[in-house]
């Protein structure tokens, strides 16, 4: 479990909870168990994600994948008790001082993050659309699911801690599901032009199992255009927000420039 969740990584997703939260006014401390939760829930997907059952792949971080490295049985069950210690964390922790009807909304947030309507369901799309032929639309609503509903949720933890109301939370989840999106955009075109070193798995590893990605459905050019277009509208939905806002912009924007 330390092995997949300490092993490096960019931590992305507990920085979306953190800027979040702070652009709307919460203190760091009630910050730090949703960003835990949502990163060791990070961490089991990945786990899962690189089993030979699923995408087989043998390096995360610039390491040996954790069923490399220990084994296929040992990774499922580290996986398994990854998920569990986020819902776990997410439930004690005291520093989270809201109120219980709230702590139960982040619960169920995170929890559907999880579920048949985001990444499980995702990565079921994911694995039986291997050498078909997807559309944009389907293609996108695939990556919604896969990536974009943990990074949603990251968001939307962060919000929540900080008391947001209904008119911040549309703002933050139109904000989140592009910056979901322009992810996933990124992600296809490293794994096009991006190396190995860097990127700390396999280059090139989806073109090589056929799977769809947005440079196999628009083309390069027509990705890095769409790629564009998302991270507009990630900082346009932050339109009503101050400064205080500004980490979750510079975020939209790292995202669309990384290299790995």
């Amino acid at each position: 479990m330390r092995y997949a969740v300490l092993g490096g990584g960019k931590r992305l997703r507990p920085l979306l909870t953190y800027a979040s939260g702070r652009a709307l006014g919460a203190p760091l401390p009630r910050l730090d168990a949703p960003a835990c939760a949502v990163e060791i829930i990070h961490a089991y997907s990945l786990v899962h994600d690189d089993l030979p059952a699923m995408d087989d792949d043998a390096l995360r971080r610039g390491r040996p994948t954790c069923h490399v490295a220990f084994g296929e049985a040992m990774a499922i069950l580290a996986g398994d008790a990854l998920q569990a210690l986020a819902f776990e964390r997410l439930a004690d922790a005291t520093a989270l001082d809201v109120d219980a009807a709230t702590r139960i909304e982040m619960l169920r947030t995170l929890a559907a993050a999880c579920g048949a309507e985001g990444m499980a369901g995702g990565q079921a799309f994911d694995l039986a659309a291997v050498g078909s032929v997807l559309g944009l639309a389907e293609l996108e609503h695939m990556h919604a699911c896969k990536t974009g509903a943990l990074i949603r949720a990251a968001v939307r933890l962060g919000a929540l801690a900080a008391g947001a109301g209904a008119d911040a939370l549309a703002a933050l989840d139109a904000y989140a599901a592009a910056f979901g999106l322009a992810f996933q955009v990124r992600d296809d075109i490293l794994d096009v032009e991006g190396v190995t070193a860097d990127l700390g798995k396999t280059a090139g590893k989806d073109a090589r199992a056929a799977k769809p990605t947005f440079p196999s459905v628009l083309g390069l050019d027509a990705s890095r255009a769409r790629l564009a277009s998302l991270t507009d509208e990630a900082l346009a939905a932050l339109a009503g927000f101050g400064v205080a806002a500004d980490p979750l912009r510079e975020l939209a924007r790292y995202a669309a420039a990384r290299i790995s």
